[in-house]
């Protein structure tokens, strides 16, 4: 009788992992399609000693952008941003940032300073249940990723994680005084899409960190009829096949260098200037391309 109760135990539990793991995978999902979205940016708490410190701006932006479900199986989930500025056969379309979904990873590259990652290693008990958002510059070199329980309460759906990253875009051409960004990170189901909100201190690391201020991020994902985004989707079509040696080239390189070391640019060019361009889609130039900046 016991060794029964202790079965049917286990085999509750089992299941009940499985629907959640399985309702894990659907919210995930669910970012995917067509949206309209703002971004919107605001510090919040000044730190700096400096007398003549400046914030930075309030920042609002808009943009129409498909996200696209570009692999899944059981224990991962590949997300690719495509950004549709226009909405002719000549609107602008730009390969934007990535998402990577992986349950229970342990292995993750935890962000330095200054264009520098290393690659940790975490127990199972420290991800058991938990999924790893790994987030991708424009070219597929590394951002920040972090772990965390997706919660599914009260009828929200939402996943939690704080982590370092590099200064986001927005920043790097205004702001010298800090160089890491510690981001507080909300992805939250809603009604009509899903929100992304930030709770962000904007750290000068050296020998110490030293926090110089504290922002708020609030990105909306509206979502919108999928035909609306026909031009990024064609675009993502075309260009699959590039991006995906790309990828497969990054992903050799995290999984072999304990480090991963990069220049900022090479003869005054961004990596992601490269890759653009239609003079890098065979293997062996990417890859050459790729190795160029690591340090």
């Amino acid at each position: 009788m016991k060794n029964l109760i202790i079965l049917l135990l286990l085999s509750s539990t089992i299941i009940h992992a499985q629907n959640k793991k399985h309702k894990d995978r659907n919210a995930i999902k669910d970012m995917c399609g067509c949206y309209e979205i703002t971004f919107n940016f605001a510090e919040t708490f000044n730190y700096s000693k400096d007398s003549l410190y400046k914030p930075s701006p309030n920042k609002i932006a808009y943009a129409l952008e498909w996200i696209d479900l570009t692999h899944q199986d059981q224990n991962n989930l590949v997300i690719q941003h495509i950004l549709q500025m226009g909405n002719d056969s000549n609107a602008y379309i730009m390969k934007h940032w990535r998402q990577d979904w992986h349950f229970q990873e342990r292995k993750m590259l935890k962000f330095l300073n200054k264009n520098h990652w290393k690659n940790i290693n975490k127990s199972y008990n420290e991800v058991k249940g938990q999924w790893t958002q790994k987030v991708f510059q424009v070219d597929d070199s590394p951002r920040y990723e972090g772990s965390g329980s997706w919660v599914h309460v009260d009828g929200k759906s939402y996943w939690e994680n704080t982590t370092d990253a590099p200064l986001p875009r927005r920043e790097r051409t205004i702001r010298d005084d800090y160089n890491v960004l510690n981001r507080g990170n909300r992805v939250e189901l809603t009604k009509s899409g899903w929100i992304h909100k930030q709770d962000n201190i904007k750290i000068l690391r050296d020998s110490s960190d030293i926090i110089v201020a504290k922002e708020v991020g609030y990105n909306t994902y509206k979502k919108v009829d999928d035909g609306r985004c026909i031009y990024a989707k064609k675009w993502w079509k075309n260009n699959f096949e590039k991006w995906k040696i790309v990828r497969e080239e990054w992903d050799y390189l995290f999984n072999t260098k304990s480090e991963i070391k990069l220049h900022s640019k090479i003869d005054d060019k961004f990596l992601w200037q490269y890759l653009f361009s239609d003079q890098y889609s065979t293997r062996k130039d990417i890859k050459e391309l790729i190795n160029k900046f690591f340090k």
